[in-house]
């Protein structure tokens, strides 16, 4: 194992979720700041970066934040906690911007690679994430997948269900990056998911379609953070070769 992995290992060996915080003891807000840097460049469907990330810093927002997030310890005595928010919705607008951007490294005329890339945003990308409410394109989706699925190995997405999965999973690879960096700071964090999600939205303020993934709470950890001995199942019950 070379230096780089060793290093690596070592942060995330040491990232636990600490359940409590040292609320008075100095706190470099420039970190979360770095980290959120880094939870950006995670890997995500198709580029789209359908996310959004909120830092809850002064002291009303993070008693309101807590009381929403049923009061759990991690959260009343975080030092700043961050809203990973999902954002399927802004789908159509960043597949244009990210369209517009390649387009700069585009050959005239367009190589075969680019005129993929064309139609990939164009086209593939409507077909999955585009949702009315009376339901035709979901339709559309399930008849075109009977059809190709016929012919051979084909991508079985068909609802908006199947999209906004694929958000939250997108969502959670930056989550990770962020704990991962804040932990490399000398920082503790703690995913939460017991929370008011209506409530929540409604305090930040967004829009109907947008959902949250989870919210990290982030700190100097206390001595008495860490509830209990780290438990994983042995790698070979979940581990396996094909």
């Amino acid at each position: 194992m070379n230096q780089e992995a060793a290093t690596f290992a070592q942060i995330v060996k040491a990232r636990r979720a600490v359940r409590k915080y040292e609320e008075e003891a100095p706190f470099d807000e420039q970190a979360v700041q770095r980290s959120l840097a880094l939870a950006v460049l995670a890997p995500n469907s198709s580029n789209l970066q359908t996310w959004e990330f909120f830092r809850v810093r002064t002291p009303a927002a993070k008693a309101e934040v807590a009381r929403l997030c049923m009061n759990q310890s991690a959260a009343r005595t975080a030092q700043e906690m961050v809203v990973v928010v999902c954002r399927t919705d802004k789908w159509k607008v960043n597949s244009r911007r990210i369209l517009a951007n390649m387009r700069h490294s585009f050959s005239t005329p367009l190589t075969k690679r680019d005129q993929r890339a064309v139609e990939y945003y164009q086209r593939n990308i409507p077909l999955l994430y585009l949702h009315d409410p009376f339901g035709l394109m979901t339709l559309l989706r399930r008849i075109l997948v009977a059809v190709k699925s016929m012919q051979g190995p084909f991508v079985r997405w068909t609802t908006h269900t199947n999209a906004r999965i694929i958000t939250h999973k997108s969502a959670a690879l930056a989550a990770q990056n962020f704990m991962l960096a804040m932990q490399a700071e000398g920082y503790a964090t703690c995913p939460m998911e017991g929370f008011d999600e209506k409530r929540l939205k409604r305090f930040l303020k967004l829009p109907r379609p947008a959902e949250i993934s989870m919210v990290i709470a982030t700190g100097v950890p206390a001595d008495e953070g860490v509830y209990s001995e780290r438990f994983r199942f042995p790698l070979e019950e979940v581990v396996f070769e094909v």
